[in-house]
């Protein structure tokens, strides 16, 4: 076969630069957004922060002030001044020109709309008044906790390496996790019997928190127990239904515990209202989790009987291009430097066009979420209505997956709360008359049901589905268990009390 040229003819989608940007700024949260700003004003010296520009423009502004006050000479020195205006030399005050006046004497190479800020709102800063410095927190284990106490309490050689080990094998929730016989097998030593070790470990549980170094909950409650003055009524009940009766106060099983324990219900009320004011994971107390804090994308409000979506101004940093170095594209003196500073000027309008992209597509997603849950905002939770992303996809123009980027790590402030975008999307359970329901509203419903319920004598899930049917809902026991799970609500059985 001989060579020869074909022309056809096809369609390729092509991701370009500009848009692969696009869409990985549109899933960032805003933490994440924030980062990648500062790094796109660390890497290009086209972007500027319009907060450092106002603030440069406020201290010159201030400075010129400073300098026309000291050129004015004083009013009875007026007449000499005019007299010698021959010798008159203006004084050199030492005020360095702004970028906007250097850009006013060299052309610009660039639109209006190169101009244009990144963020939709502008937005007062804050004046710092009565501000107090935030000096961070101090995070300690439940080790170092111990380990303080332990240096504090007169131990010899022998029992401080002892107190060591226990205190390293003692989990968060504050139990020991080995046996004595481990901890004389970690040691060593052959002079040392069992009973130092109990002892030891009889020191550490004292420490505080209290029962901290216990094997299982039922000594750790028992040592709590032994810190209360004897006299304390009911304390004797407590210790009974704690050490022989674990398994039936774990049950709840209150009838038996009546019989064996010949207690009356008052009394074994009262017994329980001891018990329940013990901690039965003391090393809780001291081990506390890092808080995290969100900063909302948008903001919902009711304005004259209308719900309004707004843009959260302060989420992100105000950039803009440097209205100086653009003007210097023309003006430098060689190829290398022109080129360097148009190359840095494109990905400056780019980067600004990909944040007003990811703004706009943001504010158009969640006025469409609003427009479809106002329900949820005047009547709570039992008012959501079933949603999924392809729901708001067709609304808007857009694809399922840029829906999912959009909803994902992103908050809106509402007057109910703080929510993320994909807590308004839910699956629905169909209603006798035909309609549909949220499963956000069937988790409202079962909360309000367990709340409203007699603790002593809860419901069931098979009761809970015959409630929600007389409503018009018709949904599974499996369905209800499963969302009670979800909720942490326990069974019916470990939720009977007496108090």
């Amino acid at each position: 076969m001989k060579p020869s040229l074909q022309l056809r003819l096809g369609q390729q989608l092509t991701m370009t630069p500009q848009l692969q940007q696009a869409i990985r700024l549109l899933q960032l949260s805003t933490i994440e957004l924030q980062q990648e700003i500062q790094e796109a004003l660390d890497a290009n010296p086209l972007l500027e922060s319009e907060d450092d520009y106002d603030q440069l423009n406020g201290n010159n502004d201030s400075q010129e002030a400073d300098s026309m006050q000291q050129q004015d000479p004083p009013e009875q020195s007026a007449p000499d001044a005019a007299s010698s205006d021959d010798d008159y030399e203006e004084p050199d005050t030492g005020e360095a020109m702004t970028s906007q006046d250097i850009s006013e004497d060299l052309p610009l190479d660039n639109h209006w709309d190169d101009l244009v800020s990144a963020a939709p709102v502008a937005s007062a800063g804050y004046n710092g008044e009565d501000d107090t410095a935030y000096q961070g927190e101090t995070s300690e284990t439940l080790q170092s906790y111990l380990r303080w106490q332990m240096e504090l309490t007169p131990f010899s050689d022998t029992d401080r390496a002892i107190a060591e080990i226990i205190i390293e094998a003692i989990d968060e929730a504050g139990f020991l996790t080995i046996e004595c016989e481990e901890i004389l097998e970690s040691l060593g030593l052959d002079d040392i019997e069992a009973d130092e070790v109990e002892a030891v470990i009889k020191r550490i549980q004292l420490f505080d928190p209290i029962g901290v170094g216990s094997r299982n909950v039922r000594e750790s409650l028992l040592v709590q127990l032994r810190q209360f003055p004897e006299n304390t009524p009911y304390l004797a009940a407590a210790r009974q239904l704690i050490s022989e009766y674990a398994d039936l106060l774990a049950n709840r099983d209150f009838r038996t515990l009546m019989k064996v324990t010949r207690l009356k219900e008052d009394e074994l009320r009262d017994a329980m209202k001891l018990i329940h004011s013990l901690n039965p994971r003391p090393g809780t107390t001291v081990i506390r989790e890092e808080q995290s804090y969100v900063i909302p994308d948008v903001s919902v409000k009711k304005v004259k009987g209308r719900w309004l979506v707004e843009l959260n101004p302060d989420s992100m940093p105000k950039i803009r291009i440097n209205q100086h170095y653009a003007a210097m594209s023309r003006t430098a003196k060689n190829t290398a430097d022109s080129q360097f500073i148009r190359s840095h000027l494109q990905e400056a309008k780019w980067f600004l066009k990909s944040i007003e992209s990811r703004n706009e597509t943001l504010l158009k997603v969640a006025n469409c979420i609003v427009q479809q849950q106002q329900g949820f905002f005047e009547h709570g939770e039992e008012a959501m209505k079933p949603m999924v992303l392809n729901d708001v996809a067709e609304m808007v123009g857009m694809h399922e997956s840029t829906i999912s980027r959009v909803t994902t790590q992103k908050y809106m402030h509402t007057p109910r709360g703080i929510f993320e975008l994909k807590y308004f999307f839910s699956s629905h359970v169909s209603t006798e008359n035909g309609g549909e329901c949220s499963s956000t509203a069937i988790r409202a419903l079962i909360k309000k049901l367990v709340a409203a319920e007699n603790p002593a004598k809860p419901l069931s899930d098979s009761k809970m589905v015959d409630i929600l049917s007389d409503q018009g809902i018709n949904v599974a026991r499996r369905t209800i268990a499963k969302y009670r799970e979800a909720l942490l609500i326990p069974p019916s059985n470990q939720r009977k009390t007496l108090l």
